[in-house]
């Protein structure tokens, strides 16, 4: 499987070591799952996107399988569901890295590179996966909005931009204005637990993206959080 991340050179090695649990999974998943990515997951979208969604990280029958961030479960349906709607990808979504599918104006970076058990990433991987998404966040110099995909993206884009997490409390809908100048929204998760129990609906979800296009086009101002009407 031949997959070529966007941000070239900010990606961990397919075979990296850090996390010894996360390596382990892996491992396994390798061995059940031979025909299967099994690797750290790159981004994916356009390197010059104005829009960058931070993600969680990949899920098994998801990214971990094939390749590429939110293809193939359900938060992927979703998504990319709703990229399309606001024209924010080309092609259609087929559920597999082949199907052609690019975005435009838009990128999608994971907090966490690997495959954790029950999705489950611990801080202290976290953290170790945390030097690949400040570079791939400094490498985005075109990226004015952030939409985070829940508390754990939340955090890791606070922690990219240098802030104090109090000062910025995780709340759905909630819009940050960080003192680069991006603006970081943020989302419950696309999960399919999340749309489930109703936590998250479809226009719960496309509300954040008008946001995010409200906003695109606004200039810098000074740090400060607000909620999205």
């Amino acid at each position: 499987m031949d997959i070529v991340s966007p941000l070239a050179g900010t990606e961990p090695p397919l075979d990296c070591a850090k996390c010894p649990r996360l390596v382990a999974f892996r491992h396994d998943c390798q061995a059940e799952y031979p025909d299967w990515w099994n690797a750290p997951v790159y981004a994916f979208g356009d390197p010059d996107a104005w829009l960058a969604f931070a993600g969680l990280a990949p899920g098994k029958h998801g990214a971990n399988r094939t390749g590429r961030p939110f293809t193939g479960d359900y938060a992927g349906d979703l998504l990319f569901a709703t990229l399309a709607e606001f024209g924010l990808s080309r092609g259609a979504y087929d559920a597999r890295p082949d199907d052609g599918l690019t975005l435009d104006g838009a990128i999608i970076v994971n907090s966490v590179k690997c495959l954790p058990p029950q999705n489950k990433p611990t801080p202290a991987e976290i953290a170790n996966c945390r030097p690949f998404f400040e570079e791939q966040m400094a490498a985005l110099k075109q990226v004015r909005v952030v939409i985070a995909l829940g508390r754990i993206a939340h955090d890791a884009a606070l922690r990219a931009a240098g802030v104090r997490l109090a000062g910025f409390p995780f709340s759905h809908g909630a819009v940050h204005l960080l003192p680069d100048g991006r603006h970081l929204i943020d989302s419950y998760h696309c999960s399919r637990y999340n749309t489930n129990t109703g936590r998250l609906t479809p226009e719960m979800f496309a509300d954040v993206f008008r946001t995010a296009l409200a906003l695109r086009d606004q200039t810098s101002g000074r740090n400060s959080s607000t909620t999205a009407r």
